[in-house]
């Protein structure tokens, strides 16, 4: 344990005793630090932080120290050293700085297996594709064509592993191009879920991509981690779209908190007699996201030019196509 340094080791014992985005730990470390906002739990006399509501923190102190175990952190160092895993935390090589953006509910650690340097490439280098895990043959086919242009552009797909969109996202970022996506999963990497995309995740991994997770090896996904995990799919990305998304879709939840964050947001609409497709409408009625029709838009949404100038992808084609070439009828090349 001797390569662990004290402030990884606490993080490791932190993600354990409380849920991954609790907004109580969350103040705590901003306030006074990992080390401190342990010692709290361990320290049933100690004073909670006047940053905190006192009887949150004083919840929070009961609900942390009840999930306390003997010899807890080498049992998770050494399954994480068994299954080939990597720990990022903040301010080290390889976290991902985007995640600062969230604030007291930013994590406090990342398990990983692959290839983290995908996190540290620019913000606008990541897109985030997440939609139904029941997809149609419609939502399959955008999803498939979004993905590979996307990932041929090349950018790096962001998805949370899943049945339906997020697994067709991976699987085409896959057949375009190494190193295209990352999987962001809810539950310990040891266990990637669900069970029956072990090839899937197998490949990722195998052709430079990433698997993450908040949550320890040993740990099963859970509805809290499944719902704490799309902060994350949001963060790490310029860019969010959603090709297909029932109503009460969980992908809704990355979708709000791409829009919370301030990141750019795509729908891509789909027949009205779909109700696969309810939830994408939805947002879209609600002004929440972009109306998302072809990769040009989302290449629009990355694009670093304000807003105020720039035209709608459409538009600067047929702008291009109208503008003068200066060489025409000089016998000169264009400079």
């Amino acid at each position: 344990m001797s390569e662990y340094t004290a402030d990884t080791i606490a993080r490791i014992t932190l993600a354990v005793l409380t849920e991954p985005g609790d907004p109580v730990t969350g103040q705590l470390v901003q306030a006074i630090g990992v080390t401190e906002t342990l010692a709290l739990i361990r320290d049933p006399g100690a004073a909670i932080p006047s940053q905190v509501d006192p009887v949150a923190g004083v919840r929070w102190r009961q609900q942390a120290a009840a999930q306390q175990k003997d010899v807890l952190t080498d049992e998770l160092i050494g399954l994480t050293e068994r299954y080939g895993l990597r720990i990022l935390t903040p301010h080290r090589p390889g976290w991902p700085d985007a995640l600062a953006d969230l604030g007291h509910a930013a994590p406090l650690m990342l398990w990983a297996k692959g290839n983290p340097e995908l996190l540290t490439d620019s913000l606008s280098s990541r897109v985030t594709i997440t939609g139904a895990r029941a997809a149609t043959g419609y939502g399959v086919q955008v999803t498939r064509e979004f993905a590979s242009q996307l990932a041929a552009s090349p950018r790096i797909l962001v998805s949370g592993g899943a049945y339906g969109i997020d697994a067709e996202a991976h699987r085409a970022a896959l057949a375009a191009r190494s190193a295209s996506t990352i999987a962001v999963l809810a539950g310990g990497l040891d266990r990637p879920y669900p069970r029956a995309h072990h090839d899937l995740f197998r490949r990722i991994t195998e052709h430079g991509g990433l698997l993450i997770s908040e949550a320890p090896p040993g740990y099963a996904p859970t509805k809290g981690r499944f719902e704490a995990r799309a902060r994350l799919l949001a963060a790490l990305s310029a860019a969010t779209v959603i090709p297909e998304a029932g109503a009460r879709s969980g992908s809704l939840r990355v979708a709000v908190a791409a829009y919370e964050l301030g990141r750019q947001l795509g729908a891509i609409p789909g027949p009205i007699t779909s109700a696969n497709s309810a939830g994408c409408h939805r947002l879209l009625a609600e002004g929440l996201a972009e109306v998302t029709t072809s990769v040009g838009d989302v290449e629009a949404m990355l694009d670093p030019t304000p807003a105020a100038y720039r035209l709608p992808p459409a538009y600067q084609q047929a702008a291009r196509r109208a503008a003068p070439d200066p060489g025409r009828g000089t016998g000169r090349p264009t400079l």
